[in-house]
């Protein structure tokens, strides 16, 4: 996710506003404002953190507020929660998916670092195929996968 600076954050917050408005949807400023401090987070965020932001201009924001922006968010692939950390990320976005073809649609596959937090989204086909291949001998039938690689990033090795 490269949100390093406020230009690219805002013109990330623009096209998911688009994006939104394609899908009849509208990223409210409520909305909006939680998808610019996960985006602008360095590391995935949690809710509460989230939340300890927000009230910094929202000073009656409450749980249900930052939960209900975060459920949209999901819902619209704006955002991934990542579950090991119990934090969200950015969604790195079609454009960094267009190799795969999946757009937000994508199989989530996600490399954390144990020492410093950072995290990465990647797509690889063989994984999501792996997967899948491996579901369907077992039978079941998923309906989203998530894969999270826990190890060292290169910046701390």
């Amino acid at each position: 996710m490269d949100a390093s600076s406020s230009t690219g954050v805002e013109a990330m917050l623009d096209r998911a506003a688009g994006s939104c408005l394609a899908r009849g949807a509208q990223l409210t400023a409520l909305r909006r404002q939680v998808l610019r401090l996960v985006l602008a987070s360095p590391q995935p965020i949690g809710a509460y953190a989230l939340l300890d932001q927000l009230r910094a201009e929202r000073p009656g924001a409450a749980p249900p507020t930052v939960y209900r922006a975060l459920d949209f968010l999901q819902e619209h692939g704006l955002v991934h929660r990542v579950e090991r950390l119990n934090a969200f990320v950015g969604c790195a976005g079609p454009e960094a998916h267009h190799h795969c073809g999946h757009g937000h649609d994508h199989p989530h596959q996600f490399l954390i670092c144990s020492k410093c937090g950072a995290t990465a989204e990647i797509c690889d086909d063989r994984v999501a195929h792996a997967v899948a291949d491996a579901a369907r001998i077992a039978g079941f039938a998923p309906h989203r996968t998530t894969v999270e690689v826990e190890g060292v990033c290169a910046a701390c090795r």
